[in-house]
């Protein structure tokens, strides 16, 4: 088990975007977060204390938990010092990078010196099946984006809190590094061999109570040239019976792609909900998951009205204003 509270390590991230794994902890465990360690010229801040080690040690900190999601998953050179420095101040570490921590010599040798633990958290630990597209019982809901980090992730933890807050059943079914690090256990799906994410997915949402609702935490996107492979597993893994659109609306192009533009949420849904009904043919697209988080409050109600009145479906960012109308649209299939 990776102990709490944490201090969430910022590094030199360019942009908030690039923090988003400790962004999410704040967010939806704010109680395990103690404070945020940023190097010279981090342009993301969490708005947490900036805590040196021992500040954040006094604080009651345990884990110094890697809160950037950088391209490739790698650990900086720039990153070590501070990393071999908070085993030897009595923490242990954390990452879901795809570098391991147990990879990197320097780290092993400390932590094993000074009795501290290292914690990959994008590591299978279970042998997963390969997908065999048999019809489970249960209800599933998968978030799909334009975009990668449009706010899949929020949109499901958003919605299984509003349905257990109303009496529901509900799970929030995590498949990356910062829904594990959130919730404490799923699947890292982007680590697991590809002949074999689609079944995992399958193992993570098994036969449940007819009106159970599974809520699996979206990846990637099926527009996006890197990680649509991961998104598609999901959509035929997870069989869902419902799809929402999730969308940033500033955005001018793709994630770390300034060559590709952003595709319609018509083109999304025209796109990805066919692909969903070959798995599932009662499949529907039921709801609009905006992340209005870089608009002021007059600019976000004007965008959701536009996408609502244009694609005719609830919109609603559920992170700012709740996931109720989502729901309500879960609850009236």
């Amino acid at each position: 088990m990776i102990k709490t509270p944490y201090l969430l390590f910022l590094g030199d991230a360019p942009d908030a975007l690039a923090a988003k794994v400790a962004q999410g902890i704040r967010d939806w465990r704010p109680e395990n977060a103690v404070g945020q360690f940023r190097l010279p010229g981090c342009k993301a801040d969490l708005r947490l204390p900036d805590m040196s080690l021992e500040e954040a040690r006094a604080a009651g900190a345990q884990t110094l938990v890697i809160g950037v999601a950088n391209r490739g998953g790698v650990i900086s050179d720039t990153w070590k010092e501070v990393l071999i420095d908070a085993l030897r101040a009595g923490f242990d570490l954390a990452s879901g990078l795809h570098t391991l921590l147990r990879d990197q010599p320097d780290l092993v040798e400390v932590a094993k010196a000074e009795g501290r633990s290292l914690h990959d958290v994008r590591i299978p630990t279970v042998k997963y099946p390969i997908a065999d597209g048999k019809k489970r019982t249960g209800k599933r809901c998968l978030a799909v984006g334009t975009d990668c980090s449009a706010g899949k992730m929020y949109t499901a933890l958003a919605m299984d809190a509003e349905m257990r807050k109303r009496g529901l059943k509900s799970s929030f079914r995590a498949t990356g590094q910062t829904g594990i690090l959130v919730t404490g256990e799923g699947v890292p799906l982007d680590a697991v061999i590809a002949d074999f994410m689609a079944g995992s997915v399958e193992w993570l949402t098994p036969d449940n109570e007819p009106d159970h609702w599974d809520h699996i935490e979206g990846q990637g996107s099926l527009f996006h040239v890197s990680y649509s492979g991961v998104t598609m597993a999901l959509i035929h893994g997870g069989q869902p019976d419902a799809l929402i659109l999730a969308h940033e609306p500033t955005r001018t192009h793709m994630r770390g792609l300034p060559d590709y533009p952003l595709p319609s949420l018509e083109q999304l849904r025209d796109t990805a909900l066919p692909l969903a009904r070959v798995a599932n043919p009662n499949c529907q697209v039921v709801g609009i998951s905006v992340n209005t988080a870089a608009l002021d409050d007059a600019a976000a109600i004007d965008c959701l009205r536009e996408i609502e009145d244009r694609m005719g479906l609830p919109a609603a960012d559920p992170f700012r204003q709740g996931a109720g109308r989502l729901v309500d649209a879960l609850e009236a299939l």
